[in-house]
């Protein structure tokens, strides 16, 4: 995949790859902060924790979805909703 205005990838990044991923898979960087994460409802695969003082809080480590290449139209028609 090439680089472009809906894909974007950063091999060379200190992070990378900073999900897990198939080998050979492609990673779109270009969200790289999620700016899904204020959102309750985002269409990613977050998991909720609660902190030792009881604040529940938004843990995004094992989510792919804005780095999924396909998922870029989902994720602007989700910042469009917002």
């Amino acid at each position: 995949m090439q680089h472009n205005s809906r894909y974007f990838c950063n091999t060379a990044c200190e992070y990378f790859p900073c999900h897990a991923i198939e080998e050979g898979a492609d990673f779109n960087c270009l969200f790289c902060y999620c700016p899904m994460n204020p959102y309750e409802d985002c269409p990613g695969t977050p998991k909720y924790v609660k902190t030792p003082e009881g604040k529940r809080i938004k843990d995004c480590t094992h989510c792919t979805f804005p780095h999924v290449p396909d998922n870029y139209d989902a994720v602007i028609a989700f910042l469009k909703k917002h």
